[in-house]
């Protein structure tokens, strides 16, 4: 299960690497505004 830390110290799991980039997206669009990363930047970071 692939999962993010954010540095707002929230943790984001996904079932797979398609879910993980959905949620990390919604977090994105709804705690910080403006921050935008590609599916890509996502999974590099991802653990």
């Amino acid at each position: 299960m692939p999962s993010l830390r954010c540095p707002c110290a929230t943790t984001i799991r996904g079932e797979d690497d398609d879910d993980l980039v959905q949620k990390v997206q919604e977090h994105l669009a709804a705690e910080h505004p403006g921050r935008e990363y590609s599916r890509e930047e996502i999974l590099f970071m991802a653990m």
